[in-house]
Formats: structure tokens, C-alpha cells, sequence
């Protein structure tokens, strides 16, 4: 009895220590670059006596559309990168410890300039369904985040999968102390990632509140942010998505003006989609489901609906869609060419063959644009 202990306390040791080196760091060097403090997060400042009303204000005078030239965006490559750090061959950042979010693997990292970024790597359908997500939202001309696909990424600081190896720290409280153990100077390469840079200079949100949901984009009032036909164009790009995973923390409400020096009403309030990992499925860049999925409930009515989906629909209510909702999206979708279609899926590196997405996105398209105008 004593020596299947013995023997079953050998085989978890060495189980644990075997675990515990895997997850070092996969190398060292000095880094050639020195890291700045990372910025502190800063939020646009609401009255702190109604925050909910300065946020409710906001959010009635938001824009969710600008003109654009879909014809002359690319969007084969990565957005415009004015500081040049995500352009290097190595994109060198420092971990910045945090605990584990979501499901998806990812960690927050900060570049040589202190701004903080997020990183996603790993064998997930989600880098390649938020590149092209919000490089296709970009090119119709609604908000997203910046995301930038990088070959390799050196993080100074990193175990082999922080994700996950935080997570199982964080249920045993040990998380900290390995960040303290590991040495500066070691590093694990990541490779063909994606890196988020925010769309919006702050974001709007209160304690209480993070982000919008989708039936709150009905009170808006037109005479000082969106319009019907801009709203209702949101909604059909979110539909032809599949952006089932819309919960008001996968929306952002930001301001679009340099922070003020006090508290202030936002003059500028934009409403985005920020999270946009589960699309093109919904099971996360499937093509077939993709294509299976409708544009219309009702076309006849013009009435779309998120029920079919994960959590029934979630906060995206049925909605009968306007006309002139319909011919905004239609003609910026119109504009697109095909081999930007077939560039926006080869470039964010989609399975299978890019042009049987582009062919399904074309399908879509048509589904939107083509037949009798929608009821007045």
C-alpha cells in the first residue's frame, strides 16, 4: 500500500515538474527595445451626480456611420500603422499580467511606447473571423477596431500559454507569484496572432455599464446622431455576420473627441461593435453554417431576427428594416469588387479556398440588395 503511494506521489511530481518547464519560456535575450510604463486607461468622464443620464445622453446623440470609399480600401492588409511598432518582422511587447477572460486564449501585452494591446494566438477561428469582420465593417464604413494579423510576436515575460495557464493559477491563487519568477529576459514567440488597437479615443461607460445593447439603438434621435436608414444598416451588416454574440459588452459606445479638461458632454459619441470573434457561423468561420443562415426572416416584411442563433437573439431584437436601411448597405456593399471579397478572406487567412467565401459573401449580398423595395 505504502509503496503505491510512494509511486502514485513519483509519478505526480514528475507529471507536475515535466508540466511546469513546458511552461517556461521558450527564450532568453536581453530585449533590444526598452518598454515604457504601460498608459493607464482612461474612460471619457461622466457627471459622477447621474453617470446613467450623461450615458443615456450620449448614447442618443451617437453616429454609427460615415461615408466612405469602399472601392478604394484594401482590405487584404492591415489597417494604417503610424507609430510602425506592429509593422516590424519581430513585434516585441511586455506582458502585462491580468487574469484569464472569456474562453478565447489571448493576454495584454505592452509595446516599446506604453500602449497596451491585446493579443489572441492559438488555433482559434476567432483571428480570422475579427480581421476580416472589421476590416469588412471598416470598408462599409461603420466602427471597428483596429486589428492588426502579425507573423511573430517575441513576449518578453510570457510562459508558453498564458491564457490558460492563468486561469488554472488564478483557481489556486498562485498567479502573481509566477509572475514575479519569471525572468525579464525570457521570451516565448507567438506566431500569426492577432493584435486589437481600440477604434475611438475613450470610451463612455459607466460602473455599472459596459458597452450598448442593440435595442438601445431605437431612442436614438436623429436630429443628433444616427438616423433610421444608418441604424438599420448596422443591423443588416450584424445580421450578414452572423454577429449572434451580441451582448452590450461586445458593443462600445466612444467619443470620438480629445479628452476634455473636466467633465463635459461628449461632443463627438460613436457606437461600434468591439468584439467581433464570433462571426461567419455562428460556429466561428464555418463556412457551410455561414451559408445557411438568411439575411431575411421575412423578406416580404423586411424583417430580420437573431432567434435562430446562440442565446435566441440575445439583445438584438426583431426588427422590421426601412428601405432606405437597406439601400445604404446595399450600395456600399455593391461597391465592393470581387477580388476585394476574395482578398479580404485570403488576407485574414481563412480556411478552405478564399473564393468560395467570397462567393458566399457575394450570395449575401444579393439576398440584401436584390427584390421589391421594403414596406413603408
Amino acid at each position: 500500500m505504502r509503496r503505491r503511494v510512494l509511486v502514485s506521489i513519483s509519478v505526480y511530481l514528475t507529471a507536475s515538474v515535466a508540466i511546469a518547464l513546458w511552461l517556461l519560456p521558450s527564450g532568453r535575450e536581453p530585449s533590444p527595445v526598452t518598454f515604457a510604463a504601460p498608459h493607464a486607461r482612461a474612460v471619457w468622464p461622466l457627471s459622477e451626480t447621474a453617470p446613467e443620464e450623461a450615458r443615456r445622453a450620449a448614447l442618443q446623440q451617437a453616429r454609427v456611420w460615415a461615408p466612405i470609399d469602399v472601392a478604394a480600401v484594401d482590405l487584404a492588409g492591415n489597417p494604417p500603422d503610424p507609430s510602425g511598432t506592429l509593422s516590424d518582422p519581430i513585434v516585441r511587447c511586455r506582458y502585462l499580467d491580468s487574469p484569464a477572460r472569456g474562453t478565447t486564449a489571448k493576454f495584454d501585452c505592452v509595446l516599446r511606447d506604453g500602449e497596451a494591446i491585446k493579443v489572441k494566438y492559438g488555433r482559434t477561428g476567432e483571428i480570422q473571423a475579427e480581421l476580416a469582420a472589421s476590416r469588412l465593417l471598416t470598408a462599409l464604413g461603420f466602427g471597428a477596431d483596429h486589428m492588426f494579423l502579425v507573423p511573430r510576436l517575441r513576449c518578453y515575460g510570457c510562459v508558453r500559454t498564458p491564457f490558460y495557464t492563468n486561469w488554472l493559477l488564478d483557481k489556486v491563487g498562485a498567479r502573481e507569484q509566477l509572475v514575479r519568477a519569471i525572468p525579464q529576459d525570457s521570451y516565448t514567440d507567438f506566431e500569426w496572432v492577432s493584435v486589437e488597437r481600440h477604434f475611438g479615443v475613450m470610451p463612455i461607460e459607466t460602473g455599472q455599464r459596459e458597452g450598448w445593447s442593440w435595442f438601445e439603438l431605437e431612442p436614438i434621435d436623429p436630429s443628433l446622431g444616427a438616423n433610421r436608414p444608418e441604424r438599420d444598416a448596422l443591423r443588416l451588416a450584424a445580421m450578414l455576420l452572423a454577429h449572434w454574440d451580441n451582448k452590450a459588452s461586445n458593443q462600445r459606445l466612444v467619443c470620438l473627441a480629445p479628452a476634455p479638461g473636466g467633465v463635459m458632454p461628449c461632443p463627438r459619441p460613436f457606437a461600434l461593435i468591439n468584439d467581433l470573434g464570433a462571426t461567419f457561423g455562428p460556429n466561428k468561420v464555418d463556412l457551410n453554417h455561414w451559408k445557411s443562415v438568411p439575411i431575411w426572416t421575412d423578406r416580404a416584411r423586411c424583417l430580420v431576427s437573431m432567434r435562430q442563433f446562440p442565446y435566441s437573439g440575445a439583445t438584438f431584437p426583431d426588427t422590421v428594416v426601412s428601405e432606405a436601411g437597406r439601400q445604404l448597405i446595399a450600395r456600399q456593399l455593391n461597391a465592393l469588387s470581387e477580388r476585394q471579397m476574395t482578398s479580404l478572406f485570403s488576407g485574414a487567412r481563412f480556411g478552405g479556398d478564399a473564393r468560395e467565401w467570397a462567393a458566399a459573401l457575394m450570395v449575401k449580398i444579393r439576398q440584401i440588395a436584390d427584390g421589391a423595395p421594403c414596406p413603408s
